[in-house]
């Protein structure tokens, strides 16, 4: 019999049957893990963080990586909160948060498509500038809460068939990137791009104005993703941006199988890559490991997982040159 060759192998397949390994260790070894209340507390919690994946997805199968997600997410519910609380009418509010939402996506994109600076630098740079600036000039606090009776308040309270509502939220944008990605003609070209770039432009598409939309994209779905934590906590706590959630985002897409490359990956990457983070994460709560541990654990599985990328999707001469990730 011959050896399996590591490049046949399906990742998505390994990671989905880690998770349920984990999943089944857990639901016999932990007392307390195997309960309803604790399940929906694995989705819930997965819900916002393959939210963000989601969006990361995006600009990761464009060869590029987003490190202003985290920092775009709170800051930007922070500042809509704070208007609310300062007597702003709820519509100009959500407009002019959009707005700047919308500007620092653009930013990004322009920067990297137009101005030719690589992604990692355009990304950890705004994502600090968003929160240097939202949190000296326009908000008065770390935590900023949701309003008495705010719809964001209420909708944190919906759920369906006692599932909370951010998990239907979570499974519509999964099918509708799903949609983008498969079946609309931007969609492909967010893997042609990711692929390769030259030969796309060579071939005629909008290279550069897709790569704009992509962090457009990013941008809109960290901003969802900042109001259903806003509506589950009623309020946003903007030290957040300080916290490990942008390397567990990444964890997520790169274990589930989307590779740094470009032009690899697909919705079931990230759900398969998020629910077995999800999983791992609950259990090692339940097992009350200290979080300096945690850490370490994910930082090791995120530089394996990299490590292995790096062996199955190779970084071509191309990918080197013009410095995305």
């Amino acid at each position: 019999m011959s050896w399996v060759n590591i490049r046949n192998l399906s990742q998505e397949k390994i990671v989905f049957a880690i998770a349920v390994l984990i999943f089944i260790a857990a639901s016999i070894g932990l007392p307390g893990f195997f309960t309803s209340e604790n399940i929906v507390s694995i989705v819930r919690s997965v819900s916002v963080l393959g939210i963000l994946a989601l969006g990361m997805a995006i600009v990761i199968i464009g060869r590029g990586i987003d490190l202003s997600a985290v920092a775009i997410m709170a800051m930007s519910v922070a500042w809509y909160l704070q208007l609310l609380n300062d007597g702003t009418a709820d519509v100009y509010a959500l407009a002019i948060v959009l707005a700047g939402v919308m500007f620092i996506g653009i930013l990004n994109g322009f920067l990297v498509a137009y101005a030719d600076v690589p992604a990692i630098f355009v990304t950890l740079a705004s994502g600090s500038f968003v929160f240097g600036y939202v949190r000296s000039q326009l908000i008065s606090q770390d935590a900023v809460p949701v309003p008495p009776g705010h719809w964001v308040e209420l909708f944190g309270g919906v759920r369906y068939f006692d599932v909370p509502v951010e998990v239907f939220i979570f499974a519509g944008l999964a099918f509708l990137i799903f949609l983008f990605l498969r079946f609309t003609k931007w969609g492909r070209y967010v893997y042609y791009a990711g692929d390769n770039p030259v030969t796309a432009r060579n071939a005629g598409m909008p290279v550069r104005p897709m790569l704009v939309l992509r962090y457009v994209i990013s941008a809109l779905v960290a901003f969802i993703a900042g109001l259903l934590t806003a509506a589950s906590l009623h309020s946003i706590n903007t030290r957040i941006v300080n916290s490990t959630l942008l390397y567990d985002i990444v964890l997520v897409a790169v274990i589930g199988g989307i590779g740094l490359s470009g032009g690899k990956g697909s919705v079931r990457n990230v759900l398969f890559g998020a629910a077995l983070i999800g999983i791992m994460l609950n259990a090692m709560t339940i097992i009350d490991i200290p979080l300096i541990y945690q850490n370490l654990i994910k930082s090791t599985i995120l530089l394996a997982a990299i490590i292995i990328d790096g062996v199955v999707n190779p970084r071509d001469e191309q990918t080197a040159q013009q410095g995305d990730i």
